[in-house]
């Protein structure tokens, strides 16, 4: 039984054998004509054999010995740490595989794109019986440039506006960002960003007039002068701006390393000039301008977002500050923006949540010195911005329409305050209320109804209740405005006339107005002449004849009237001396809570001199 067993086994060895003799001789022809570039590496990376494809791609010539050369410097492997470690790993039978690309320099010249393969060779791999040598690992090198410079052109494309030829929105953003990496400033350079963000004056006007291939032309003329004063900017300089459309009509100078606002701002200039003269498009000759937002900073903290955010903010200022200029970018300017924004989102839910409140301020009768009236101020307690003064806001909410919703509010609280007083002193000569409104209150709500509604609500007298508008408001008004106002003087309502004197001034008007008070605006009070009077600033004699005049006239036409802003006795005397009625300022009082107005009641706010 042995012996059966044992017989056809070195028969069954030989034949094995022959086959893989046979084996290796053919994957060595393989090897050898194999159109892909491939080396047998053993485990000290160095090359045992080599294939006629290797060595042309490296560009060596057929008799170059390559057997024994280090594979590594051969296709660069060694240049980054990431793939050196790997292919270490693979000679030394830790890793299965790696796979890199590498850019080679041919000794012709030109650069050669390789996809490099590392694997490793199983034990029978064809090397060991031909060579004797420990089996190691096979390097395969594939030529991809063809592919990678149609990648390239189609970054390229990716990349650059077609319009312009100037790199687009998507580059600009990619250097924008790389310049704010850390690592590109901090090792050399400014450490500043600066960049010129351009929009162009009536662009829209051009492609609606003359159309789109006129525009097109005239935006590719425009990025060449662009083009060339960021050339002429970085002759000087080591870097040159980078020059981008980023849509439209707007583009985009950026300039990492600047050197200050100085440099941004010559850009800047350069830009405007570059434009100022006419384009000639296929026999149309326009001229145009262009508005630039500027912003520089230091790169630390800025974000490519927040230095946009920045750029848009002041390009926004040069566009309202009357186009074809170049501003700069105000910290303080945008505070207040970020501020009135701010304020603008919450007006609404402020009066939804309480957040306002009324103060007074007296108005005192000038003869006798004694509190006739008070005037209601409203106040914003802002939870962030702390107490705020109608100017911060009033204008804003008759922006957003919000202020037909706070004037309903004020109206409501101060006539239910002023019957207040009323009730709680009744042996003192009841006090009116006097309320601002706003010209967009009567085009959008039915004041009259407010009013008479208010009225009937609180129980307070209507002559009681004074209504106040600005001059520029009133004066001219005509239709649904005059008829509102004369509905409320028929209801026994006063009407007054606000800061009057800055306006239209059209003082024949008057007698067309159901108005009862004039109220002289601060600036005439202001520029009085007293004589030994230490804090009069600025005296003009011609305020005094102007104001005497206002005032006579006004009470002529049966129009009584109150001087704004009195800060001293010695401008009180002088006002009851020709003939004002009522005197309302810090003389007298500062704008206060109700209960203050209660203990003024019944006594000389300000007794004469």
């Amino acid at each position: 039984m042995s012996g059966t067993s044992e017989g056809p086994t070195p028969a069954a060895d030989l034949d094995r054998s022959a086959v893989t003799d046979s084996d290796h001789t053919f994957y060595h022809r393989v090897f050898a004509a194999a159109p892909l570039a491939m080396a047998v590496v053993d485990r000290a990376g160095l090359v045992v054999r080599a294939n006629a494809a290797f060595g042309e791609l490296l560009g060596m010539s057929a008799d170059t010995p390559l057997t024994g050369r280090v594979a590594a410097d051969l296709v660069d492997l060694a240049s980054d740490a990431r793939s050196w470690h790997a292919y270490r790993e693979v000679l030394r039978g830790r890793q299965a595989r790696l796979r890199c690309t590498r850019r080679l320099k041919h000794p012709e010249g030109h650069s050669v794109w390789v996809q490099v393969t590392v694997s490793p060779l199983a034990g029978d791999a064809p090397s060991a019986p031909c060579t004797g040598a420990e089996p190691g690992v096979l390097l395969s090198v594939a030529d991809i440039s063809a592919r990678r410079e149609l990648q390239a052109r189609l970054r390229h494309l990716q990349m650059h506006d077609p319009v312009t030829r100037l790199p687009n929105r998507t580059l600009f953003f990619e250097r924008l960002s790389g310049a704010l990496e850390a690592e590109s400033y901090e090792q050399s350079g400014t450490g500043r960003i600066g960049l010129c963000y351009l929009d162009l004056d009536g662009f829209k006007a051009v492609n609606d007039t003359l159309g789109h291939r006129v525009g097109d032309r005239l935006l590719a003329a425009v990025a060449e002068r662009l083009t060339r004063v960021a050339d002429e900017a970085g002759y000087a300089r080591a870097a040159t701006p980078l020059v981008a459309r980023l849509g439209g009509d707007e583009f985009a100078l950026l300039v990492e390393d600047s050197t200050g606002t100085e440099q941004l701002a010559d850009l800047a200039k350069s830009a405007l000039k570059a434009l100022e003269d006419p384009f000639d498009l296929a026999g149309q000759r326009l001229s145009l301008t262009a508005s630039i937002g500027v912003v520089e900073r230091h790169a630390a903290g800025t974000t490519a977002t927040g230095l946009m955010q920045a750029a848009d903010t002041t390009l926004y200022w040069a566009k309202a500050d009357g186009k074809g200029r170049w501003t700069l970018f105000d910290p303080e300017r945008n505070a207040h923006r970020m501020t009135r924004q701010a304020l603008s989102s919450t007006l609404r839910p402020a009066i939804e949540r309480g957040e306002f409140a009324l103060e007074y301020q007296p108005l005192v009768g000038m003869e006798d010195g004694r509190l006739s009236g008070v005037e209601a101020l409203v106040r914003w307690h802002h939870p962030q911005f702390g107490t705020l003064t109608p100017n911060r806001f009033i204008g804003l909410a008759e922006e957003d329409g919000s202020i037909v919703q706070l004037g309903r509010w004020a109206l409501n609280t101060a006539c239910r305050q002023a019957r207040r007083w009323q009730l709680d002193h009744p042996g003192e000569p009841p006090i009116f209320v006097s309320v601002n409104v706003a010209v967009r209150q009567v085009w959008d709500s039915d004041l009259v109804a407010d009013v008479a509604q208010v009225l009937a609500e609180t129980g307070l007298a209507p002559h009681l209740l004074q209504l106040e508008l600005t001059e520029s408001a009133v004066m001219g008004s005509a239709g649904r405005p005059l008829q509102a106002l004369q509905a409320l003087s028929d209801m026994g309502v006063r009407i007054a006339i606000d800061d009057f004197g800055t306006g239209y001034s059209n003082l024949a008007y008057l007698s067309r107005l159901p108005v009862s008070t004039l109220k002289l605006d601060g600036s005439f009070v202001r520029g009085f002449q007293y004589e030994g009077d230490q804090k009069a600033i600025a005296p003009n004699p011609a305020d005094e004849v102007i104001v005497e005049a206002m005032i006579q006239l006004a009470h002529r036409l049966g129009i009584t009237v109150t001087a704004e802003c009195v800060e001293t006795s010695a401008q009180a005397t002088r006002l009851r001396r020709i003939g004002c009625d009522t005197g309302q300022g810090w003389l007298y009082s500062r704008p206060v809570p109700p209960d203050r107005i209660s203990e003024l009641l019944g006594t000389d706010v300000c007794p004469r001199p």
